[in-house]
């Protein structure tokens, strides 16, 4: 079964100032992918600078290459080639999983935190009065519900698609495929009664969930095996995926060219030869 390691820096931001704050991150990471949509979503722009890393990872990882014209990238900060170079910056002794979004103190220079959810919920708390004040995106009286929710489709769908797709025994891969198919049923069902996972209002665990769904027909489906059924054949799945979708700034921030890329082209295990298809067409799917 795929066991995914554990984010080795945790610490909590508070009080942030305009400007202190970097974003790395991949287009083609689901987990780093949260993090630009609630940037956008709060109007944190001005606040948070970003910078991405090339979609194809190989034996060194995540890397920084602004001589491809095709996917330009760089360390805007330090100007390192591999992101693993911040890890051993942040602590010489670091020897864990180089993965992204890390978020970087510009002023300390230090790697505050590499855990997805931390940041997402820290930027719609301790960053949010930097940005626009029109949403609430982790309202208090709804925490544990959206805590909750988080929870749940963390291990079967979030995490499940991976359980799948790098499960190496076939009775690993049938656990997770069935857990992933029941969990995508089950949030369907939800769905049917309200227009978001929490209810009415949309929070972190609808941004959670998204970049999961998005990517789920033009990459999981195939490379993954989780070819049962597309989340499109899901009436209020997919109704939810186009809700999120439209929503101001979110559309901006998906890349499927970088997502494609990634995936097929580096997970050579899988796909040997590193071809990338080029569909499923997702405007028309998203648009149509």
């Amino acid at each position: 079964s795929f066991k995914r390691q554990e984010s080795a820096f945790r610490n909590r931001v508070v009080a942030p100032e305009a400007g202190q704050f970097h974003l790395y991150v991949s287009h083609a990471c689901p987990w780093a992918h949260r993090t630009l949509i609630v940037r956008a979503l709060l109007g944190l722009e001005a606040a948070i600078s970003w910078s991405t890393v090339h979609p194809l990872m190989l034996n060194d990882g995540w890397v920084f290459d602004p001589e491809d014209p095709s996917f330009p990238s760089d360390d805007p900060i330090h100007g390192e080639r591999f992101l693993r170079d911040l890890y051993v910056r942040a602590d010489p002794r670091f020897t864990g999983r180089v993965t992204v979004p890390m978020l970087w103190d510009r002023h300390a220079d230090v790697l505050v935190n590499n855990e997805s959810t931390d940041i997402i919920r820290m930027m719609a708390t301790e960053f949010a009065p930097l940005g626009h004040g029109q949403l609430d995106l982790y309202p208090e009286p709804l925490r544990p519900q959206i805590d909750a929710a988080m929870d749940r489709f963390y291990t079967p769908i979030n995490n499940g698609v991976y359980r799948c797709g790098f499960a190496r025994t076939e009775p690993a891969y049938r656990e997770a495929h069935d857990e992933l198919f029941a969990a995508l049923d089950e949030w369907d069902s939800v769905l049917a009664n309200r227009p978001f996972l929490c209810g009415d209002s949309l929070t972190i665990a609808d941004v959670a969930l998204y970049p999961t769904l998005i990517r789920f027909d033009p990459v999981y489906y195939v490379h993954f095996k989780t070819a049962k059924k597309h989340v499109y054949e899901y009436p209020n799945l997919w109704a939810f995926v186009r809700r999120i979708h439209a929503l101001p700034g979110v559309a901006e921030t998906v890349h499927f060219d970088h997502i494609r890329t990634h995936y097929f082209a580096s997970h050579r295990q899988l796909n040997p030869r590193g071809f990338v298809p080029d569909g499923p067409d997702m405007d028309v799917l998203l648009l149509g």
